[in-house]
């Protein structure tokens, strides 16, 4: 129907109800009087068939999608018939000098039932057609009976996008609610009782209700629901779903960050702003999984201008064209594509754009690769760090930020060993330079390039089996957002030669993480087998934030520590640095990890030459 033709006909409609109330009033006082012969009643009945009509059009009556009424609309409709029934006792007594008050009750009560009974009726008939043969759907607990429950439950009875859902019953941990019905779904227990529930009902769907709740409660929940082997979704924020911003239509799948039970990371606006709105910033390795994350961070504090630096043409070209997509044109982006190790390259480039702060997340990381290629990582992870570092420190940038790893604590690994190389290079320069050096250190980051999850994931989706090196082995996990905002905030606590330690919780059993990821991958418990495959080069079963002799438990800012991270000294660096380029093999790791370990102990050149061989 046209919306023309829709206007035209519910006009016709109310006219024949303003009519057909303030007749029916009328007779009602006086039965024995033939209504059509009082000029009086029909002056009324013309003055309030115009008022009604002129305050319909002015509350938006015909333009309300009736199916979808609400109290909203229905306030609409109180507040035009009142106003119009008042317009009309004033002009009965413009005439007459008098209101006929019982006739008017009368035919606002007629008015309003009848007009919000025809718009309401539009909303019944589409719900009794919107019935449809549930036999075929999927039977779905909502877990939470509040708000965000009940939005959920209308809205599932008349989406059509989710039509293969059939909500049957809530379970809620509120006492006071056990036993009730909200749209005619029973609540039927607390969330403890999710397992049974699942198998006395025969659920194959859930749906997590509770936006309101902690994190580590909501992993609970989300826990209980995914150990069931049912399909478990969340939805939004309330506040989106309820202002309308999103819909039931937006409900995920519950992921595997839903169950590490991290709170938010919540930032220091302010100083990040200070630190970042109008400057210009520079970010290493802008194409790689930290890196863009980080600029998509940066954003949202609005720089002057942003250099996308990267080694690879195409990631560059993504995170250039994302950002152009969902950012305004306040920020000047640069895509660049530069190598670290091009020292010449790094220094015209930061002599170029003079940036404020740089982000240094340029690096080599996948550990059984570096162990077949040590001096791969020891150019991109020491010489190009290196590169970059004495850049900033030359053309007198503000802040240096890099991107470090748990895996620079005691490194038996290339990788690890060179990341702490390089987190010595940024803090020996910060000890005579103006630019505040710091490193940042944390674990794994979930999803990111080469990382665990999306090797699962793939090799789920081909049946399996899932290969795991060692079932003893434990990792530290948060998502690449958290990770990157933690970087960004703990460069605006940078006093110069800190090495930042994130906290990561608790770590993570990656037997476990395998078995859940089975499980939100819709399979039970036993159809994807799991395999040892035995620890690769260069692997731990336990990975450290800090060492011993790093260890303090001050928090400088929430889930930020400073680790007592010592240096070997300025002359021992450089004679390292000149070294190294010229040992292979064996020998090269050797004095990589060596040296690596060593912690508080000052070492001359001399005996540095029994180190290095």
């Amino acid at each position: 129907m046209t919306i023309r033709k829709r206007v035209s006909m519910l006009v016709f409609v109310d006219s024949g109800i303003v009519l057909f109330s303030i007749f029916l009033g009328y007779f009602l006082l006086h039965p024995v009087v033939n209504p059509l012969t009082s000029r009086y009643l029909i002056a009324s009945s013309l003055a309030l068939l115009v008022a009604h009509h002129i305050l319909a059009s002015y509350y938006g009556l015909y333009r309300k999608v009736w199916e979808y009424a609400s109290i909203k609309e229905l306030t609409g409709i109180f507040k035009a018939v009142t106003i119009s029934i008042l317009f009309v006792a004033l002009i009965q007594y413009a005439i007459r000098g008098d209101v006929i008050v019982r006739a008017l009750l009368i035919t606002w009560m007629l008015h309003i039932l009848l007009i919000g009974g025809s718009r309401l009726s539009w909303r019944l008939v589409r719900d009794t057609m919107m019935k449809t043969d549930t036999s075929q759907k999927k039977k779905t607990l909502i877990v939470g009976a509040g708000a965000a429950g009940s939005m959920v439950a209308r809205q599932l009875s008349h989406n059509p996008e989710h039509a293969e859902l059939d909500p049957i019953l809530f379970v809620d941990d509120n006492h006071q609610m056990q036993g009730l019905e909200i749209y005619g779904l029973r609540v039927r227990g607390k969330m403890k009782n999710i397992p049974e529930l699942v198998k006395k009902f025969d659920i194959q769907h859930i749906i997590l209700a509770i936006p309101s709740l902690s994190k580590q409660e909501s992993t609970r929940i989300a826990k209980i629901a995914v150990d069931t082997g049912v399909r478990t979704q969340m939805i939004p924020l309330i506040e989106d779903l309820l202002s309308g911003k999103v819909s039931v239509k937006e409900i995920r799948d519950v992921k595997i960050e839903d169950l590490l039970g991290r709170e938010e990371v919540k930032l220091d606006m302010k100083v990040i702003s200070e630190n970042i709105t109008g400057k210009t910033i520079l970010v290493t390795g802008a194409g790689g999984s930290i890196g863009s994350e980080i600029c998509r961070q940066v954003m949202r504090f609005s720089p002057k201008q942003l250099i996308l630096l990267g080694h690879g043409e195409n990631s560059i070209y993504l995170i250039d064209q994302e950002l152009r997509n969902n950012f305004d044109g306040v920020t000047d982006l640069r895509p660049v594509i530069a190598d670290v190790q091009d020292r010449a390259r790094i220094f015209d480039l930061i002599e170029e754009y003079r940036p404020d702060v740089i982000y240094h997340a340029a690096a080599h990381k996948h550990v059984p690769l570096m162990e077949y290629n040590p001096m791969e990582a020891v150019k991109n992870n020491i010489f190009g760090t290196k590169n970059v570092a004495e850049a900033a420190d030359t053309f007198g940038v503000s802040n240096f930020v890099m991107v470090s790893t748990d895996k620079a604590v005691n490194p038996p690994n290339v990788m690890g060993a060179t990341k702490r190389f390089a987190e010595m290079i940024v803090q020996n320069l910060a000890k005579d330079s103006k630019t505040k050096f710091a490193a940042v250190r944390f674990g794994n980051v979930l999803g990111s390039r080469g990382s665990v999850v999306p090797l699962f994931t793939k090799q789920i989706a081909a049946g399996g089996p899932v290969t795991i090196t060692d079932m003893r082995m434990t990792r530290y996990f948060m998502t690449i957002p958290e990770a990157s905002r933690l970087v960004i905030q703990a460069g605006t606590l940078a006093n110069g030669g800190e090495v930042f330690v994130l906290d990561m919780g608790e770590p993570v059993k990656i037997s476990d993480l395998a078995k859940n990821l089975i499980r939100l991958s819709g399979y039970a418990e036993g159809e994807i087998e799991i395999k040892e495959s035995g620890i690769r080069p260069g692997e731990k079963l336990f990975e450290e934030l800090m060492n011993d002799s790093e260890r303090q438990s001050e928090v400088v800012f929430s889930k930020i520590y400073v680790g007592k991270a010592t240096p070997i000294s300025k002359h021992e660096l450089m004679f390292l640095l000149e070294k190294i380029p010229g040992l292979s093999g064996v020998e090269l790791k050797d004095t990589l990890v060596g040296v690596a370990n060593r912690r508080n102990v000052e070492v001359s050149s001399e005996q540095m030459v029994d180190v290095v061989g």
